[in-house]
């Protein structure tokens, strides 16, 4: 394995170009051609890590150097599975995001679009920097700093009540951190009281934390994740936010930051407290349940587009705690892979909506109808990613679901039993949807809307062929996160045998035979 600090370079490189184009022209193409530049570049970058990743290697390019010796404090940096599947799912995103969202900036009053290309910079360096820390601490700083690109982005580039969104996103997410300061501290004493003080991720999961301390300090993790995912009761400042913010920073959002708080609960919850997450697992599932559930039912009950979607991912994400609590390498390798496909196919789904609504000049479902017919294939893009976030069997997101059900009727029968409302659930709110949006008599207004240009077709045909290939064959994703999960599952007292997707069996049939 090379010492070139591949992590380091990786974070770098889009940081490096978020104060490039900050500092350059502030409208017209170049800040965007810049935008594209530096995230092909991370791209780039982000494919030649995943090239000589050894999925049977554990943690790998790690980096660890001495940052705060009297705190125990390393700037440590590693990629395992988990790690690797949500870095590449940002890195692909960002310039899917940039190209879908090209003219995003240019009419929303502020006349600074290197500001917008910036900030979407900005956050795909310090999300991939969280998903690749492994030292708390710097974990910590990172995870609170993602939350100055996100405030800007919804308040500055938003419409409506924008700054009303931003302020309720910053408080909501300023408070989980401050309870995980609380449990970052904690962890310090910890350490402290057993030896030399750190931080690392190694060196804090070999602790003999008591089972009292072990409970607290989860809880500060999971609730500050909880706030990040997000669950119910936390979840309130989701909707307010993609119906105000553009599609391009919705897709930022929940598809990639809202990642973290599940990915933490994996990492942290799981990998730090085993006992206590064992211990707090009938109330998180119930919790993952209440989620699934009320979050398809609300947004059945929605009139604004991107308002409904942002609400299907609070019942995706209790579909993901789910399976991470039901402690099985079904479930867990289940929860990975459907952190992966809910930002392939939700990501879809928020674009299409966006150049849905820059045609029709509305968000509101019931000023719309009968686009199909004069934008056929900007519909049938939209039936795909809908079909997608229901899990039709094909499209990648199926597979997901499907073994995090596996997982939970595993569990208990009548958690498998409530779990699959949500996907009953999850086919009334899309195909109605698509329905009043799409199908009916044509407005006059709506006849001369043109249907989808060559640069938007560019950007979500990825998250299309994604979805495809990744529905028919899934090995790829499961070879990187069931090492991760075994693991896992072995360090938490679990042993079940992980998913697979077998070769096919040649079978040689002799001639004459019958």
């Amino acid at each position: 394995m090379s010492d070139f600090p591949w992590l380091t370079v990786l974070i770098a490189v889009p940081l490096v170009g978020a104060v490039s184009t900050a500092f350059g022209p502030k409208t017209g193409a170049l800040p965007k051609q810049l935008g594209l530049f530096f995230s092909g570049l991370t791209l780039a970058i982000g494919i030649a890590i995943a090239v000589q990743y050894d999925t049977d290697g554990g943690m790998q390019l790690t980096e660890t150097h001495t940052w705060i010796e009297a705190l125990g404090v390393h700037y440590a940096l590693g990629v395992d599975g988990l790690g690797l599947l949500l870095i590449l799912l940002t890195v692909a995103l960002v310039p899917i995001v940039l190209l879908a969202s090209w003219h995003d900036a240019d009419g929303d009053g502020s006349g600074n679009v290197a500001a917008f290309v910036a900030w979407a910079l900005a956050l795909e360096g310090l999300s991939i920097a969280v998903f690749a820390a492994t030292d708390v601490f710097l974990f910590y700083v990172v995870f609170e700093a993602t939350l100055i690109p996100a405030y800007f982005l919804i308040g500055g580039f938003g419409r409506g009540d924008k700054g009303f969104a931003a302020l309720k996103f910053l408080m909501y997410q300023l408070g989980g951190g401050l309870v995980l300061l609380f449990s970052v501290v904690g962890l310090y004493v910890v350490s402290a009281q057993q030896g030399t003080p750190s931080y690392l991720i190694s060196d804090l999961a070999a602790l003999d934390i008591s089972t009292e301390a072990g409970r607290w300090l989860f809880a500060g993790f999971f609730i500050a994740f909880a706030v990040k995912a997000p669950l119910f009761p936390l979840h309130t400042w989701l909707a307010d936010t993609t119906e105000r913010a553009t599609p391009g920073t919705s897709v930022l959002l929940v598809c990639v930051l809202d990642k973290i708080g599940t990915f933490g609960m994996l990492r942290f919850c799981l990998g730090l407290f085993p006992e206590a997450s064992q211990w707090a697992t009938p109330v998180v599932v119930t919790i993952a349940l209440i989620s699934i559930v009320y979050g398809a039912f609300v947004a059945i009950g929605q009139d604004d587009v991107l308002r409904l979607i942002g609400l299907t991912s609070l019942s995706h994400f209790g579909f993901i705690t789910l399976g991470i609590f039901v402690f099985s390498s079904q479930g867990g390798s289940g929860a990975i892979l459907y952190m992966v496909n809910h930002g392939i196919g939700t990501a879809a789904l928020f674009l299409v909506a966006g150049y849905l609504i820059k045609r029709r000049g509305t968000s509101l479902i019931s000023q719309m109808g009968g686009l199909e017919k004069v934008a056929p294939v900007l519909a049938g893009l939209f039936l795909v990613s809908g079909l997608a976030t229901l899990g039709l069997p094909g499209l990648s997101p199926f597979i997901s679901e499907f073994l995090v059900i596996i997982a939970a009727f595993d569990y208990h029968w009548w958690v498998g039993a409530v779990a699959v409302t949500g996907i009953v659930l999850a086919a009334i709110y899309v195909l109605w949807m698509y329905q009043r949006v799409m199908t009916g008599g044509t407005r006059s207004e709506d006849e001369g809307i043109a249907d989808i240009n060559l640069r938007e077709a560019l950007a979500v045909a990825p998250l299309m062929a994604a979805l495809v290939f990744l529905g028919f064959y899934p090995a790829p994703l499961l070879d990187a996160s069931n090492p991760y999960i075994d693991g896992l599952m072995s360090q938490v007292g679990v042993a079940d045998d992980p998913p697979t997707v077998t070769e096919p069996v040649e079978v040689h049939v002799e001639d004459g035979a019958h």
